[in-house]
């Protein structure tokens, strides 16, 4: 029971420390909405380009029945990068170093949901990102998480790509100022 106490007395501080205290984390520069198409057609697992590193993000509906299911906005860096809608995925270059990403929701039949992470990208590495949407009852809950490669490979190979383009502004910029718990 003591080493218990100890113990928890020595983790509370890592606990209350935040790292974003006196900033914010920004999805995406201004309101984008996504206008999303799936392309079915079977493509070739991407490289890096040279002296970059390649970021996938895949949306795991966890269903194939995703009628009115909402589409997965992303931003890396303060800057929207792309979307997903139900089971789709697409990919992004990035510059070695560290990096911010933000995935929310586009939708008016949910509340907006936003979820952060940050990983320090390598040149010639290849990162794998997972949204799903948990929905039940009670609970709404947007999931961001780094996946394995070998995991991240296999969703690429069976989910269609996820074409996207920014169309007109319409809701206001999600920010996240450090109150909240986060992963």
């Amino acid at each position: 029971m003591k080493a218990a106490l100890v113990a928890l007395l020595l983790v509370m501080p890592a606990f209350a420390q935040n790292p974003l205290a006196g900033g914010s984390v920004v999805c995406g520069s201004g309101d984008v909405r996504f206008k999303v198409k799936l392309d079915y057609i079977e493509h070739a697992p991407a490289q890096p380009e040279p002296g970059k590193a390649l970021v996938y993000f895949i949306h795991d509906a966890g269903t194939s029945a995703v009628l009115a299911y909402p589409t997965t906005k992303i931003a890396v860096d303060d800057a929207w990068v792309g979307a997903d809608h139900s089971n789709s995925y697409f990919s992004v270059s990035v510059e070695p170093g560290e990096h911010h990403v933000c995935a929310t929701l586009q939708s008016s039949l949910v509340d907006n949901r936003a979820e952060f992470a940050h990983f320090t990208a390598q040149a010639g590495k290849v990162y794998f990102y997972r949204t799903r949407l948990v929905m039940s009852r009670e609970v709404e809950l947007l999931e961001l998480d780094l996946i394995d490669s070998d995991q991240g490979a296999y969703l690429i190979s069976v989910y269609p790509l996820s074409v996207s383009h920014p169309t007109k502004q319409q809701r206001p910029t999600v920010r996240y100022s450090g109150t909240k718990a986060s992963h």
